[in-house]
């Protein structure tokens, strides 16, 4: 029997904890129901049991609810030796979306490969230097420590844990009872492009503001920067350095995420959209798209259109 804490920090997110007690209970009926002991045994640890002395097999830390990162971290400071003294005795440790926030803060990622939601992929980067941050990964596993990306990418860690520990047959049934689609690779198709304004350089914002408005019409970006009062090559330096990225790959992201919402909000045909954002040639289009994303246009459309989805309601 595989000793199981579920971690209850200050402010987790009730919905990540109720989905990790119900897929590991679960488990249990499962292995009940076919005349076995159940496989896991579940414990909720809050700061009260953290000095309990029990040694477990395997913690997961739930998500953070709706609130401010660095309050949550304060709040619940006395989990980080606690994370750090299981994870030196033996203990795999898992986090699932904003819990990798917690899990980054004992140190236990460092060097190590991780991800967490996308909205909070870049936050957790700059916290965390030291991380190997995999921002598009659904799950990472790297020296018996385990990450997730958000809301639903929580599933496809608890069953890369269950093939791990009972078995691919047990995942595969509980991918079938939770519905759960097991050969989901990535999250980039539910990030949104959030580029960084909370600088204090004047000129960059002036300019995210014309790529955001003008991206259909900017042919190059050295075209946009000889009306600006500051030489090509300090613009450069000082648009990443505000932003994070190049104002080529900004360009692109907003084009991109102008595509997306046509895509999902219009009947538009693909070369419609792909010259409306700004492209002039389809196969450019369609890789581009399809690195930023993690699909095709004609496979985004598919997934994600809501106008194809209220005309089936129609019908």
């Amino acid at each position: 029997m595989i000793h199981l804490a579920v971690a209850q920090p200050c402010e987790n997110r009730l919905l990540s904890t109720a989905s990790i007690i119900d897929v590991f209970e679960s488990v249990n009926w499962l292995y009940q129901q076919q005349g076995h002991p159940p496989f896991f045994h579940i414990e909720m640890v809050d700061e009260s049991q953290l000095a309990s002395g029990i040694q477990y097999q395997l913690i997961l830390l739930p998500a953070f609810g709706m609130i401010p990162i660095a309050d949550a971290l304060q709040a619940n400071q006395q989990f980080i030796p606690w994370l750090q003294q299981q994870y030196a005795q033996g203990a795999a440790i898992g986090s699932f979306c904003s819990g990798a926030f917690l899990l980054a803060a004992s140190g236990l990622l460092n060097g190590k490969k991780a991800t967490t939601h996308v909205m909070y992929a870049d936050a957790l980067q700059n916290s965390f230097p030291e991380i190997k941050l995999c921002p598009e990964a659904v799950v990472t596993h790297d020296s018996n420590v385990y990450t997730s990306g958000g809301a639903t990418c929580s599933f496809h860690l608890m069953l890369h844990l269950l093939e791990k520990y009972c078995g691919r047959p047990i995942a595969v049934q509980i991918a079938k009872l939770f519905s759960i689609d097991m050969d989901r690779n990535q999250q980039a198709y539910f990030s949104g492009f959030q580029p960084s304004k909370s600088h204090s350089d004047s000129l960059v914002k002036e300019a995210q503001q014309e790529i955001e408005s003008k991206y259909m019409e900017i042919a190059t970006i050295d075209g946009m920067v000889k009306n600006m009062p500051v030489s090509p090559r300090n613009f450069m330096r000082r648009f990443k350095q505000a932003t994070g990225i190049t104002p080529i790959n900004y360009l692109q992201n907003t084009r991109i995420e102008a595509a997306r919402n046509l895509l999902e909000h219009t009947n538009d045909s693909i070369t419609d959209i792909m010259y409306s954002v700004g492209y002039g040639d389809m196969k450019s289009f369609r890789i581009l798209f399809t690195r930023i994303t993690g699909l095709s246009p004609k496979a985004y459309r598919e997934k994600y259109a809501l106008t194809t989805q209220a005309a089936v309601y129609a019908d």
